[in-house]
């Protein structure tokens, strides 16, 4: 064999890498650490590398482009102290926040806020940076759909019921029984307002479980609450509504649909007692979207007499949105009343079943009084021409069966120990932290000492790089409001829910927030809850 040609065509060997067609010949003579940064940062802020995206091993990679190991290793280590990636162990390397936009590399690392530099290390967000997008102290509407497509070890997003406990099997069996009673004319288009089954198994539903009393002509099925706000916002817009206040603090997502069809959203501050009536007045605001029986996010449920203020204010001309999304789930207090069973006339009704069964099914119901009906129709038919009709029959057979109220018994009793777990784990780990809203729902929202040495967002930056997911509370307030968490236990098991809230509390803690000194109080004692 001619050694020189083997010489030759070692020489040549190849250094370039597929992954984002990096190429080692291109960095500046000792700048190769920092070239690399560089190119993954752009990846990262260009969208290239999307979050979630996982980074080829550093041995890999590091063989690929021709040069040794450390390089790879640092260049990912400055994008995690940044935020941007974290390590997942077996799981790799993984892009978990995006760059607002691309800045320039420095020649040294930079600078991180002592609070949280100092705490979980290599998770720090210096304040003076740009807030990553999904942590933005102003998201946008984009965000939701970023949140979700971030992988997190544990996950304690709120709004999500125990996936784990779908009813497969009882679904199943309701689809054989709709499948063997079809004839072929039921599987062309259905009634643009829903399957007559499932508007009349829903009225039932609502009489038996919301004391709401509706005809089934009355009921429109929708693509769950998000479709029912997107209808709302485009038949209020025909009769003139062009403004409707919401609850402060209040859901960011609920919010965000409705301001996508209305011209204001203005803010209406919420205290012990739900909505403060004088302050809607305030407004001049037409109409409000509400959620009295288990208010997003605080828990708070719309006291009697604040009841009875916003009747009145309805009465006297206002429009009432109701979002009932998780009245069903109650552990230790006694059932509320829709407002809608009060005042039918003034309230619109915005149900579904993903907080029932999963939110996949992409199913809820939407009752509005009689003026706004051609409207709201007219808004669905050009939206859709209804929604699929098979699931439709499946889910009145399991309402009407009895299936759906065994399947919330069974969700309450699991739900019920996670929430126990999410609570003892935060008198254990977050005790300087004060819960709210535990007496029902499927969340937990924490608000945290005003001492914090960082942003709510910056936390929730620092506990996804840990594997955390959370919601700052600041994403749901534009008044002022402390800073604190939104949680949610209800698809977690009692194991992750501790080991979650442990990287919260230690977070906090490096944050400069110690628990406080208790005299003859154990470690871990009763925690303020409202």
């Amino acid at each position: 064999m001619n050694r020189s040609k083997d010489a030759a065509a070692e020489g040549s060997k190849e250094t370039g890498a597929d992954f984002l067609q990096l190429d080692a010949a291109e960095a500046p003579p000792g700048g190769l650490t920092d070239w690399l940064t560089g190119r993954l940062r752009e990846a990262v802020a260009d969208g290239r590398l999307p979050a979630g995206s996982r980074l080829p091993a550093s041995r890999v990679l590091a063989a690929e482009l021709g040069v040794s190991r450390g390089v790879v290793t640092d260049a990912y280590g400055r994008l995690a102290e940044a935020g941007q990636l974290a390590g997942r162990g077996r799981g790799g390397t993984v892009v978990v926040a995006l760059a607002a936009a691309a800045a320039p590399v420095p020649a040294t690392p930079a600078v991180s806020a002592p609070a949280l530099s100092t705490a979980v290390p290599p998770v720090a967000v210096p304040p003076a940076c740009p807030a990553p997008v999904l942590f933005r102290a102003d998201p946008d509407p984009e965000v939701f759909d970023h949140l979700r497509g971030t992988p997190a070890r544990i996950d304690l997003t709120p709004g999500v019921p125990d996936l784990a406990a779908f009813p497969r099997a009882a679904w199943l069996r309701a689809e054989r029984a709709v499948l063997d009673g079809l004839a072929a004319a039921d599987l062309g288009y259905g009634d643009v307002r829903g399957a007559p089954a499932l508007r009349q198994a829903v009225a039932h539903w609502l009489a038996r479980n919301r004391g709401v009393r509706a005809d089934p002509d009355e009921v429109l099925v929708v693509a769950g609450t998000a479709q029912a706000l997107a209808l709302l916002g485009r038949a209020l817009g025909r009769v003139g509504i062009t403004e409707v206040a919401v609850e402060d603090p209040g859901s960011l997502g609920a919010r965000q649909h409705l301001a996508h069809w209305l011209a204001a959203t203005p803010p209406v501050p919420v205290d012990g007692e739900g909505i403060r009536v004088d302050a809607l007045r305030a407004t001049g605001a037409p109409a409000v979207l509400l959620t009295p029986a288990h208010q997003y996010p605080t828990g708070v449920v719309l006291g009697g007499e604040r009841r009875r203020e916003l009747l009145r204010w309805a009465a006297d001309g206002g429009l009432v949105v109701e979002d009932d999304y998780d009245a069903e789930h109650r552990y230790d207090r006694a059932p509320v009343p829709a407002l809608r069973a009060e005042l039918p006339d003034r309230v619109c009704y915005a149900g579904s079943i993903s907080k029932l069964l999963a939110p996949a099914l992409r199913t809820g119901w939407l009752l509005v009084p009689a003026p706004l009906r051609a409207a709201v129709l007219d808004a669905k038919r050009f939206a859709d021409l209804g929604n699929p009709v098979l699931p439709q029959l499946v889910l009145a057979r399991l309402m009407e069966s009895g299936e759906l109220d065994r399947h919330l018994r069974l969700l309450r009793r699991s739900h019920r120990r996670r929430r126990d777990a999410m609570i003892a784990a935060i008198r254990t780990h977050l005790p300087t932290a004060t819960v709210h809203g535990a007496a029902a729902g499927l969340h937990l929202m924490l608000t945290l000492p005003q001492e914090l040495d960082c942003s709510d967002t910056q936390l929730a930056t620092a506990a996804l790089a840990r594997g955390v997911k959370v919601q700052p509370l600041s994403w749901h307030a534009r008044l002022p409001y402390p800073p604190g968490l939104v949680l949610g236990y209800a698809a977690v098991p009692p194991g992750a829910i501790t080991e979650g809230v442990a990287v919260l509390g230690e977070l906090v803690r490096r944050a400069g927030v110690s628990p406080p000194r208790r005299s003859g109080a154990p470690a871990g004692g009763r925690r303020r809850t409202r």
